[in-house]
């Protein structure tokens, strides 16, 4: 009998347990929810509640009217929020292995950002320390939550483009960074844990590694200076666009 509960654990057999919150860590019932919420005292995945604000969904006139944006004006104000949030995590907390922000539209899930750290004690300093502070003039709401793999919590017909239910699915419909910000944030990540062998082959590219030549240490001043006009350029465009920070 043990067996067999554990088994159906979590599942849509279960009867005590909610599937829904221990698949995407949320669930549209909320504190109504006729089943368990399991809230885990550990995990790598932490979960900032209704963090992302969509500026397709949010923007407006001064007479209520909706601005219309461009497809690149929405992405690039993503990336800008996706490389902030990112950024501030693993600079204060530790190590990132993932991170995703849900485009639903589902109170329980619109907005939501899930940060999976290398570490559980990572994550359970990152919660004590986020309920504490502000983004963008609200107040921050910080949990550790049962999510671990998001291939259960993505909704599969969304990514084949086929979802029937739109921003109202109750499964994750995850909005992508552009490849650009993934290899920065990503792969700097790579390279980092490349450093110490512990992946394959860590031991011989550590052994082959040379000396920069004068050409890449040229290539990586002009990359530089290429990140730094961008980020002047994009300065102001933050300051107008959002109205609150870290």
């Amino acid at each position: 009998m043990a067996e067999y509960l554990a088994s159906i654990f979590g599942t849509e057999k279960d009867k005590v347990n909610c599937s829904f919150y221990f698949k995407i860590g949320a669930c549209r019932h909320g504190d109504t929810c006729s089943r368990l919420h399991n809230k885990p005292t550990f995990s790598q995945t932490i979960l900032l509640v209704n963090v992302y604000h969509n500026p397709q969904n949010s923007a407006q006139t001064a007479d209520g009217s909706h601005i219309i944006l461009s497809d690149v004006e929405v992405q690039e104000h993503y990336d800008e929020f996706f490389q902030e949030i990112f950024t501030e995590m693993e600079e204060k907390y530790g190590e990132i292995e993932e991170m995703n922000v849900c485009d639903n539209l589902g109170d329980h899930l619109v907005g939501n950002v899930y940060v999976k750290f290398r570490k559980e004690e990572d994550a359970e300093r990152a919660v004590n320390d986020l309920n504490n502070r502000w983004f963008n003039g609200n107040p921050i709401r910080a949990e550790l939550s049962p999510v671990t793999d998001f291939r259960e919590a993505c909704c599969r017909q969304y990514e084949m483009g086929e979802c029937t239910r739109g921003g109202f699915c109750n499964f994750m419909h995850l909005k992508p960074i552009s490849r650009e910000l993934r290899r920065e944030l990503y792969g700097r990540n790579r390279k980092r844990g490349g450093g110490g062998g512990g992946g394959v082959g860590g031991g011989r590219k550590s052994r082959s590694r040379s000396p920069p030549t004068r050409r890449s240490r040229s290539r990586s001043r002009e990359r530089g200076r290429r990140d730094r006009s961008r980020s002047r350029e994009r300065r102001p465009r933050d300051r107008e666009g959002r109205s609150g920070r870290f």
